[in-house]
C-alpha cells in the first residue's frame, strides 16, 4: 500500500459474518460446503434441508431515496414486488452489483443476513417462520449457517414482509 493509509488486514467476509454472529450472541457454526450454495436449490441440496428453509439475502434499493433494503426471502418463494412496495413505502429497485458490494462489503451470491458494513432496513419472509432452523449464507458462494428463523429476526430487527400491516 501506498501513501498515508494505515494497513489493517482485511477481514474476510466470513469473518465479519463470524464476528457479527458472535456480537448478537449467535450460536451458529459457519460451513463451507464443497460446492456452491449461491442458487437456494443448490443450497438445499448441499445443507440437507427443504429449499424453503433457505433465507436468499436480497438487497434491493428503494426508489424515492436510494437506500438499500434487505429482504430475507423463502427459497422456494420470489418477491412480490407490490407487497414489498406497499410494506416498504417505496417501491424497489434490483441494487446494483458494485453498490451491493461497496456498501454492505458482500457479493452478490454471499450476502449475508448479518455481517453487513452499512445499516439497513430489513425485512423477512413470513414462509421462514413456518421452520424450526433455516440456512443463511455466511460471506460466501459456498459459506451457509443455520439459525431459527425467531433469532435471525431478533438479530437483524426484522420486519415482516406481509400485507395488512
Amino acid at each position: 500500500m501506498s501513501g498515508n493509509h494505515q494497513h489493517t488486514p482485511k477481514r474476510s467476509s466470513k469473518d465479519r459474518v463470524a464476528g457479527a454472529a458472535i456480537a448478537l450472541g449467535f450460536d451458529i457454526e459457519i460451513i463451507t460446503m464443497p460446492a456452491s450454495t449461491r442458487t437456494a436449490q443448490d443450497a438445499a441440496v448441499a445443507c440437507g434441508c427443504q429449499v424453503g428453509q433457505i433465507v436468499k439475502s436480497l438487497i434491493f434499493e428503494r426508489h424515492d431515496n436510494q437506500q438499500l433494503v434487505l429482504l430475507l426471502i423463502a427459497g422456494h418463494n420470489q418477491v412480490d414486488m407490490d407487497l414489498a412496495a406497499n410494506v416498504i413505502g417505496s417501491a424497489l429497485d434490483r441494487a446494483d452489483a458494485k453498490k451491493v458490494r461497496r456498501e454492505t462489503g458482500f457479493a452478490i451470491g454471499g450476502v449475508s443476513p448479518i455481517g453487513h458494513l452499512c445499516a439497513m432496513d430489513v425485512y423477512i419472509d413470513p414462509d421462514l417462520l413456518e421452520f424450526e432452523m433455516v440456512w443463511a449464507a455466511a460471506g460466501a458462494p459456498n459459506a451457509v449457517f443455520s439459525i431459527s428463523p425467531d433469532r435471525l429476526i431478533d438479530g437483524t430487527n426484522a420486519r415482516l414482509l406481509k400485507g395488512n400491516q
